[in-house]
């Protein structure tokens, strides 16, 4: 999991309340263990969290132990990195990209 304590850990049970219901828009990192691509961008994820913890809120979610939401948003790739706003999706980047990770969270921080 996240070695960053402004990375939250989103659970089937709690994304409604934590993204869909948030003030400011949240960054979701849907991932899982196995994952090498979801591995190397987790350090930009945590640097996000620390960066921008302040404008954005930052979660992941295991696609291995939640499978409810992977599937409501129609996760077929992972990492897939989406933005919410207002309980929406308003921006998605599937695969490892910390550059485009960066510029999707500052155009919408």
């Amino acid at each position: 999991m996240a070695e960053s304590k402004n990375v939250m850990e989103l659970t089937d049970s709690n994304f409604k309340d934590e993204v869909l219901k948030s003030d400011r828009p949240v960054l979701v990192d849907f991932w899982a263990v196995w994952c090498a691509p979801c591995r190397t961008i987790a350090p930009v994820v945590e640097e996000i969290a620390d960066t921008y913890g302040s404008k954005i809120k930052v979660g992941k979610i295991n696609v291995d132990d939640q499978s409810k939401t992977p599937n409501e948003y129609g996760i077929r790739s992972i990492p897939t990195l989406m933005i919410f706003k207002e309980g929406k999706v308003v921006e998605q980047i599937i695969g490892a990209n910390p550059a485009e990770v960066k510029k999707m969270v500052e155009k919408h921080a």
